[in-house]
């Protein structure tokens, strides 16, 4: 590919109802596409638990997110709860990827949804 695309990208590591280590393997082939895309943030929809699937997918995601983050595999990551103009990591996300401003889970306090940034 030639040059960088930036933007935004979405996944929806729910989609068919996986298990958890399935929904993982499809997270951890997604962030590697992005990256490789030339995103400069990704969004994962995973859900919150209200169907008892989505909690697990939702925590271990978050787990691994962190993880990735404490060995510089990626930049950040925001907890769709936390994705607010009032908290400096969703500042700081706007400098790297001015979409995320126009996204419509801004100021949502959607906990079924996690932006990851690179």
């Amino acid at each position: 590919m030639a040059g960088k695309t930036g933007g935004l990208r979405e996944v929806n590591l729910e989609l068919g109802r996986p298990f958890v280590d399935q929904a993982i393997k499809r997270l951890t082939f997604e962030l590697h596409q992005s990256r490789r895309m030339g995103f400069d943030a990704l969004k994962l929809i995973h859900g919150y638990g209200s169907s008892g699937t989505g909690g697990r997918i939702r925590t271990e995601t978050r787990k691994y997110l962190q993880r990735l983050k404490n060995v510089g595999e990626v930049q950040d990551f925001i907890p769709g709860e936390r994705f607010s103009i009032f908290e400096e990591p969703t500042r700081r996300a706007f400098s790297r990827c001015d979409a995320l401003r126009r996204d419509r889970d801004l100021e949502r306090y959607n906990n079924g949804v996690t932006f990851v940034i690179f």
